[in-house]
């Protein structure tokens, strides 16, 4: 489980791709010295293994289902990625939490200043939309970030000059491709009506308006 502030912005030193996947090492100065064989890491939003360390870098192994299902299936050597550790019990959630489950890939559209920050819109695809809420949260190539507006095909997210100049936000080009994750919380919702776990006052579900209206929701 990761928060979406990212803790530093590595660089891909080495990408080496076969049939069933392929093996990265990340140049990361300031948090190789803190990771250990074993610890997840979410790169550009997506939850890896650190298989091998040393003082300035780490190695993870990534699947062909990975790599299909994310950007990092574009990645190349020398790209710059948003790097963070899991979050520790105990630890501050600052963002919001993020699995490092990419869902899909959406597209970088425009970037344009904002008062003393910047509007960001990207591109989504047709499925996610269901789970994309207006004022929602959201992460984008690992970023927790919080639609400010939203339209079909498009979402737009407002961001501080920090945020740009500590994470991969600033180097994006029209069309480049980011890791989707929406919150969670969507998801498990679609799920318990799939399941008929919420219901009408009437009806025949477990939870219904009335029962949360009178547990205070």
């Amino acid at each position: 489980m990761f928060t979406g502030i990212i803790e530093e912005v590595g660089s891909i030193r080495e990408l080496r791709v076969g049939s069933e996947g392929a093996a990265m090492t990340v140049a990361c100065p300031r948090l190789a010295p803190a990771v250990r064989i074993g610890d997840s890491i979410a790169v550009n939003g997506v939850c890896l293994t650190a298989t091998g360390v040393a003082p300035d870098r780490f190695t993870c192994d990534i699947s062909a289902e990975t790599l299909r299902r994310s950007a990092l299936g574009r990645a190349r050597a020398g790209a710059r990625v948003n790097l963070e550790r899991a979050l520790e019990a105990g630890g501050r959630l600052g963002g919001h939490f993020v699995q490092g489950h990419v869902d899909d890939v959406g597209r970088f559209l425009a970037r344009t200043p904002s008062g003393q920050g910047f509007e960001i819109s990207f591109g989504y695809p047709a499925d996610l939309a269901r789970y994309l809420v207006y004022k929602g949260s959201i992460a984008v190539d690992g970023i927790s970030l919080t639609l400010s507006g939203l339209r079909p095909g498009d979402f737009t997210v407002s961001v501080i000059p920090h945020t740009l100049n500590e994470t991969t936000l600033g180097a994006l080009g029209p069309g480049d491709a980011v890791n989707l994750e929406v919150d969670i919380l969507g998801k498990y919702f679609e799920r318990y009506f799939q399941l008929g776990l919420f219901g009408n006052a009437g009806g025949t579900g477990r939870i219904t308006a009335d029962y949360l209206k009178n547990q205070g929701f």
